[in-house]
C-alpha cells in the first residue's frame, strides 16, 4: 500500500502510439484514479501530411505536420483522461533506412544516455509504479520504438539506486500471435482484391508479437475500448490508423479492447499470469 496516488508512466514514440497499444489501460487506470504520465519521445514530423501527402512528397511540410500531430495528441490525450503529458521532442526518424534516421537532432542520432538522462528526471519527478514501453526490437523494428526501449532501460538504471522512489513494475508491449492472425483476415476481408502477399512478408509478419502462453498479463479494458477508438480517431491525419477505424466501435471493441504486456521487472512477487498492471501494488 501506499500514501499516495499510484502512478503509471507510458514510454511511446510518436503521437498516436500511445492509443494503439495502451489506450485502454490509460483510459482504465485513469478512470480508477490512478495517475497517469505520457511521455512522447518525437514530435511525429515524419509522419502523413493534410489529405495523406507522405514524407519526402512535394508540400509535405514537417514543421507543420509537427504541429497537427501535436494537436491530435492532446486532444487524444483529453479523451482517454492522461492526467499528464510530457514531450521530449526529438525530431521523428521516419521508418528504418530512411535518410532522416540519420539526420541531425533525430531521435534515432541522439545518444541513449543523453534521452535517457532526461527520461530519468522525469522519472524522479512523476515516481512511476508501473512503467511501459516496447521491447528491444521496438516491436517491428522502427527506429524510434527500438529508442525509446533503449532510453527507458537506461533511465531505470539511472534511476534504481533512489531508496526514496519505489521500484517500478516494467511492462513491453506485445500482441498474441492469435491476434495478429485475426488481423491479417480482417485485412483480407476489407481489402478483396488484394493480391497474395509475398511469403517473405507473411513470414515476417508471423514473427510478430508472441505466442499466446508467452505473455504474462492480459488487462482487460474493453470497456474502454471506445475512448480508445475516439483517441485513435483523434489521429485521423495518420493513414496507419485508418484500417482499425474502418472496424467500426463493436469491431474494434472485440479486437482491441484486451492489451497485452510481457512483465520484464517485478519486485512484488505477483503471480502470472496477471490481469491488472498493478497487482501486487495496491
Amino acid at each position: 500500500m501506499t500514501d499516495r496516488p499510484l502512478t503509471l508512466m507510458a514510454v511511446h514514440a510518436h503521437p498516436d502510439d500511445e492509443a494503439t497499444s495502451t489506450g485502454g489501460v490509460l483510459a482504465r487506470y485513469a478512470a480508477e484514479g490512478i495517475r497517469t504520465v505520457l511521455v512522447t519521445c518525437t514530435d511525429g514530423g515524419c509522419g502523413d501530411g493534410p489529405g495523406g501527402v507522405k514524407p519526402g512528397d512535394p508540400g509535405h511540410d514537417p514543421a507543420a505536420v509537427t504541429l497537427m500531430r501535436r494537436q491530435e495528441l492532446e486532444a487524444s490525450c483529453d479523451v482517454l483522461k492522461i492526467s499528464d503529458l510530457e514531450m521530449l521532442d526529438y525530431a521523428d526518424s521516419g521508418m528504418m533506412g530512411w535518410p532522416s534516421n540519420d539526420a541531425p537532432g533525430s531521435f534515432w542520432q541522439t545518444p541513449v544516455e543523453e534521452g535517457a538522462g532526461r527520461l530519468a528526471e522525469l522519472m524522479r519527478h512523476y515516481r512511476p509504479d508501473v512503467v511501459v514501453t516496447y521491447d528491444e526490437n521496438g516491436f517491428y523494428g522502427h527506429p524510434d520504438h527500438i529508442q525509446a526501449h533503449r532510453i527507458t532501460m537506461a533511465a531505470l538504471e539511472m534511476t534504481a539506486l533512489d531508496t526514496t522512489a519505489p521500484t517500478p513494475k516494467v511492462y513491453w508491449t506485445t500482441m498474441p500471435r492469435s491476434t495478429m492472425r485475426q488481423f491479417g483476415e480482417i485485412i483480407r476481408e476489407f481489402h478483396p482484391d488484394m493480391p497474395e502477399p509475398d511469403p517473405a512478408e507473411v513470414a515476417e509478419m508471423a514473427k510478430m508479437g508472441l505466442p499466446d502462453d508467452e505473455i504474462t498479463t492480459w488487462v482487460d479494458a474493453t470497456a474502454f475500448s471506445d475512448q480508445k477508438f475516439d483517441s485513435l480517431a483523434a489521429h485521423a491525419s495518420q493513414g496507419d490508423n485508418i484500417f482499425f477505424l474502418k472496424m467500426g466501435k463493436e469491431r474494434f471493441g472485440e479486437l482491441m479492447g484486451v492489451e497485452t504486456f510481457v512483465r520484464v521487472q517485478d519486485a512484488t512477487g505477483a503471480a502470472l499470469p496477471e490481469n491488472d498492471l498493478f497487482a501486487g501494488l495496491r
